[in-house]
């Protein structure tokens, strides 16, 4: 969900520069401190909803929650602050190499992985394991698969990419915790995907009509819908979705939200991120009442979802308690929530003006459902 080259680029250059190219093992608190605010910066201006939603993840989790969501934003703009695919896949290549240093105890003195460096050595401080190379891996990997903004084949496909980003950021912060639960995983999956589904929504405009390469795709950072910006537009809805509801590619890049179709198509999309939303909502509620899930987990046996909590069940710890625990972490369903909301407001129509406007109800919406421990 996100994009930016010129005066962020500038400022994270800068950033960077301002740590040393060689690699650092246990970095001074000076040092940590200064990655720390990097990642903050980061997400304040190109990941709202996560900035706000911080406050919900313990203290002991924080510093590898925000070292997570800065990776997954310097990810997510490389297909728009890079010249073409091959340069892209150079950046996408860099970020395999720093995480596989950090996570070897030898890490690269680039803000984020000095963060997630610090956080790794507390995991390890508090005999509570690491964070999984894999779904690190996972989440380059689906993003270098769509550098080149492509369509998603069918709707199908969309989720599973939302799978691989967004439900595998919420993994790894779950790990952080550290919470080893299939139960919450498989909560954690099904909001991870309704995050990832309106994120492509929320991105239409940007990617329809690319503005210059000084935005976001965060929708307190559109600025406006400038027409062109020097890129070709693209349309990455599902195509069976688009085919069934009659939309055209060139229609969408000549009209915009008054495409044929168009509504129906987004009403389809954002329908199947609800639909998720509400499978989750439903198995919290089933937990916390003392009962099954409600359904087997599509994921469980994959790599990172083995049978893993064999463990705490030997002492006692109920489902129940296992997502309570971790319950901070699956506040980002608030706010697909709110947006979700705000989408039916306009009529479906991805390309209004009032989906642009920061969220100003998200902290006190984020509050109660925390409070209440129900989103």
């Amino acid at each position: 969900m996100y994009s930016a080259r010129s005066s962020i680029r500038l400022r994270s250059i800068r950033a960077v520069r301002s740590f040393s190219s060689n690699s650092t093992r246990g970095a001074g608190a000076a040092e940590v401190q200064a990655a720390r605010s990097y990642c903050l910066n980061l997400l304040r201006k190109f990941d709202s909803s996560s900035y706000v939603l911080q406050t919900f993840i313990p203290p002991s989790a924080r510093d590898a929650y925000l070292a997570v969501r800065a990776f997954n934003v310097d990810i997510a703009r490389v297909a728009d602050s890079v010249s073409n695919p091959a340069v892209g896949a150079m950046r996408m290549q860099f970020w395999r190499d720093n995480i596989d240093r950090t996570l070897r105890g030898s890490p690269p003195k680039e803000p984020v992985a000095v963060l997630l460096a610090h956080a790794l050595e507390s995991l390890k401080a508090r005999a509570a394991g690491s964070l999984s190379r894999g779904w690190f891996f996972r989440v380059i990997a689906a993003r270098e698969q769509y550098l080149s903004n492509p369509p998603y084949p069918n709707l199908a496909a969309l989720e599973t990419y939302a799978e691989n980003t967004y439900s595998t950021l919420l993994y790894l912060t779950l790990s952080a915790l550290p919470l080893s639960s299939i139960t919450t995983d498989h909560i954690a999956s099904h909001i991870g995907k309704a995050v990832g589904i309106v994120a492509v929504l929320r991105g239409l405009p940007l990617l329809a009509f690319p503005p210059p390469p000084n935005h976001h795709n965060n929708p307190t950072g559109f600025g406006g819908l400038p027409p062109g910006g020097g890129r070709q537009g693209a349309v990455t809805l599902p195509l069976d979705v688009m085919a069934e509801a009659n939309v055209r590619d060139e229609d969408v890049l000549r009209l915009g939200g008054e495409a044929e179709g168009l509504r129906d198509a987004v009403f389809t999309v954002a329908t199947r991120a609800n639909d998720h939303l509400i499978t989750a909502r439903e198995m919290l509620r089933n937990i916390q009442a003392g009962r099954d899930a409600g359904h087997d987990f599509e994921h469980q046996g994959e790599e990172g979802h083995e049978l893993y909590e064999l463990g705490d069940r030997e002492k006692g710890v109920t489902p129940a308690q296992e997502v309570e625990r971790g319950f901070g972490v699956l506040m980002p369903a608030v706010a697909t929530k709110l947006w979700l909301e705000r989408l039916e407001e306009v009529g479906f129509d991805a390309f209004s003006p009032q989906l642009r406007k920061r969220e100003w109800r998200l902290p006190w919406r984020s509050y109660w459902a925390f409070r209440r421990r129900m989103f």
